[in-house]
């Protein structure tokens, strides 16, 4: 029998929960908690290939990039670096709790992390229009200095007890991630490939053929799904805060989603049925990877993977 090849999609609450201040302790605890899920996979004879996000984590790096200069006036490291920085950090600490973890369950499986490039096109609209957040809130008299000697794009920033002004930049829709050949090669000879972390690095290719950087990122559902649906993997799981779908989520007349074929899905989409910046990306990247041929799609939460009393499950037609 065939083994079959899962991609799995983790969110930021993964590895570190809205209402912590993101040590490592702390990180560690919830990759553990998430990872866990993951084992019945293993054991049921899957391939695995695991990306992350990485929102909380860039942040931060993007914050100590600020102190640094303004401290010690040590050069800041351009968005694309701070993802790979990102990717590297956070794909080692997923690395060493899961070896752990294959450790307790008695799992015979190699595990490699990959920093990941993916391709964006530079002509993107998203690059026109920045609206991704990142970083810290400055005042508006720092926004405008900002501005003025790195030309950063800023929008205005209204939280409950803190306001300013917020850096945005592209979130372009990935078009290729590169060496996905090596990534589904050895995910299907047993290996856990961790990749695509926070989206990947977003790069294009100029009029010479020569790859350039982009200051953008990616979502990370997104590529997720393109990567699933290059390698042909069987299903693609996509691990977030909730257990399940909703429609109408949190008002009087909410509905749970158990199970949705790709005409139902697309059309609560088109009726805007899903929060723009929280699960209608999710369901984007699921009916990506079905319409390009995946068998499944899920989405639920992260620490219950392995109940299948939870999840939304996403098919080409309704299957129970």
């Amino acid at each position: 029998m065939e083994k079959k090849l899962a991609v799995v999609a983790l969110g930021g609450n993964a590895l570190l929960r809205g209402y912590q201040i993101g040590t490592i302790k702390e990180q560690e605890k919830n990759a553990e908690d998430t990872l866990r899920n993951l084992m019945f996979l293993l054991k049921g004879g899957y391939d695995l290939i695991i990306s992350h996000g990485n929102g909380p984590q860039v942040g931060n790096i993007l914050m100590r990039n600020d102190a640094g200069e303004q401290v010690y006036n040590i050069a800041q490291m351009p968005l694309d670096v701070c993802v790979a920085d990102s990717q590297g950090g956070i794909g080692y600490m997923l690395e060493r709790v899961l070896r752990n973890l294959l450790n307790q369950y008695k799992i015979d499986r190699e595990i490699v992390t990959l920093v990941t490039i993916v391709e964006v096109d530079i002509e993107d609209e998203a690059f026109k229009n920045p609206r991704k957040r990142v970083g810290k809130i400055y005042t508006k008299k720092e926004a405008d200095k900002l501005t003025a000697d790195k030309g950063w794009m800023f929008k205005e920033e209204i939280k409950e007890k803190l306001s300013g002004w917020r850096r945005v930049v592209p979130s372009p829709v990935p078009k290729r991630v590169l060496n996905s050949h090596v990534i589904e090669s050895m995910a299907r000879q047993g290996t856990i490939v961790i990749a695509v972390g926070g989206g990947g690095v977003p790069v294009y290719f100029d009029k010479h053929g020569n790859l350039q950087s982009a200051e953008a990122v990616i979502d990370k559902d997104s590529a997720s799904s393109v990567l699933a649906s290059k390698i042909g993997a069987d299903e693609f799981y996509v691990l977030t805060d909730v257990p399940f779908v909703y429609l109408n989520y949190k008002k009087e007349n909410q509905e749970t989603k158990e199970f949705l074929n790709y005409s139902d899905t697309k059309k609560y989409l088109e009726q805007r049925m899903f929060g723009e910046g929280s699960m209608a990306p999710k369901i984007k990247s699921c009916l990506n990877f079905i319409e390009k041929g995946g068998s499944m799609a899920v989405i639920t939460e992260a620490t219950k993977l392995d109940n299948k009393n939870y999840g939304t499950k996403i098919t080409k037609e309704y299957t129970k």
